[in-house]
């Protein structure tokens, strides 16, 4: 994706769309900044070119290379920080796993079969407790009402 030269000063919204982008561009650009989740879900990303005056997202231990080419910065082979040996400042919880989420940034995945807040919970969502117990309220509600307010229908 090449966006070298096209006069941004701020990372574009669409961007976060490029997801799959392997090679990024962004050199010959006025940049402000690269906000710390630009890059979110760029799990692909092997290249990206940016100005001299930013520095590579996620840091220059979020690649295996940083090579300065002229006005360019050069940051290639996204590293994968699961694997790495600094300790993580927010480790995952219990029944998780690290996932690469972009240059420099990681997600926690449940393993199976827990899922719900910080992976606490196991097995499924109870669906026929929840239903039946939701049918039989709005059943005898529904019966209560009827019970109560018929008298108050006029008849024709």
């Amino acid at each position: 994706l090449d966006l070298s030269n096209c006069s941004l000063r701020s990372v574009p919204p669409g961007l976060a769309e490029a997801t799959t982008a392997v090679v990024l561009d962004l050199t010959e650009n006025p940049l402000t900044a690269l906000p710390d989740g630009s890059f979110l879900g760029f799990i692909h990303l092997q290249s990206l070119a940016v100005p001299l005056a930013q520095e590579c997202p996620g840091g220059s231990d979020a690649w295996q290379d940083v090579t300065v080419d002229g006005s360019s910065r050069l940051c290639q082979g996204q590293r994968n920080p699961c694997n790495s040996s600094a300790e993580l400042a927010w480790p995952c919880p219990e029944n998780s796993v690290c996932a690469p989420d972009g240059p420099g940034l990681i997600q926690c995945l449940c393993d199976s079969p827990f899922h719900g807040y910080k992976c606490l919970r196991e097995g499924t969502f109870p669906v026929l407790l929840f239903g039946g117990i939701l049918g039989t309220a709005t059943l005898l509600l529904s019966l209560l009402l009827w019970g109560t307010q018929r008298r108050k229908a006029k008849t024709p």
